[in-house]
């Protein structure tokens, strides 16, 4: 597992960074709500009647009134494109990092096989998602009982499921693409989680593309859909372990039979 452990310290200061912003801007959220918890009602009703833009963000389903409507709406953007983002980049560099500072030549020399090494820092991808979602819900239970204010359990973790779920999934997709690129993947792992959030806006406002929610896993992480109705689409879900799994078999055929450059 040294491959595991190496590219977890290597990463621990990006993802703390990644992991306190997030954490930062859903403590505001959640301190700012008994502030403006009066003022929600009226932003309720002015929410209902924009049209469009109203369903495009979900807000036509939540009382912004409630703390937990509140939470999947303001908290659930910070977590879909902040989480997003980071499991993009973080997968995307992954494997081209060894081409692109031209370590793999001293890496592969090494007895130990490029599958493992593929797994290896698969796992560490997977960890780093995991780790962030286990300390950004602890914090926000934690900001649920400084402000007084009931957790609804089963929305709230079905809420974060979706959202490490997601999560995962753009993990996993980075990480088959990582296994194609040899150069600079920033750009790459910012574009592919873009256009995934892209698409579940343009899904909520036509009707027409509906068909995109089976492409992007912004569709099954919809927290006004989790909240109102208290479940997840788990066939949305299967489709998203299905575009992981794919992937994952992708990126391990490419590497495993890729000339690396050195």
């Amino acid at each position: 597992m040294t491959v595991y452990i190496k590219e977890l310290k290597q990463s621990l200061k990006a993802w703390c960074i990644w992991t306190g912003a997030i954490v930062f801007m859903l403590l505001v959220c959640i301190l700012i709500f008994p502030e403006m918890k009066n003022q929600m009602e009226n932003v309720t009703d002015v929410f209902a009647d924009m049209g469009g833009f109203t369903a495009a963000f979900g807000m036509d389903k939540l009382n912004f009134g409630e703390i937990m409507g509140f939470y999947g709406t303001e908290c659930g953007n910070v977590l879909g494109i902040g989480g997003g983002f980071f499991a993009a980049l973080t997968a995307a560099a992954v494997l081209s990092c060894e081409e692109k500072n031209r370590t793999a030549e001293f890496l592969f020399t090494h007895p130990i096989s490029r599958s493992s090494v593929l797994i290896q820092k698969l796992l560490s991808v997977y960890t780093r998602i995991i780790a962030m979602n286990i300390v950004i819900m602890a914090v926000s239970a934690v900001g649920f009982a400084a402000i007084g204010e009931k957790i609804e359990l089963r929305e709230f973790l079905l809420l974060h499921l979706a959202y490490a779920v997601l999560q995962l999934e753009i993990g996993s997709v980075c990480f088959g693409v990582s296994a194609f690129i040899r150069r600079g993947s920033i750009g790459i792992g910012i574009g592919i989680a873009f256009a995934l959030y892209f698409m579940n806006i343009v899904c909520n406002i036509s009707e027409q593309a509906e068909a995109l929610k089976y492409i992007t896993p912004f569709a099954y992480a919809e927290a006004s859909d989790i909240i109102s109705k208290s479940e997840i689409d788990i066939r949305l879900i299967l489709i998203g372990c299905a575009y992981s799994a794919a992937g994952v078999v992708i990126g391990f055929a490419k590497y495993t039979k890729k000339d690396l450059s050195v």
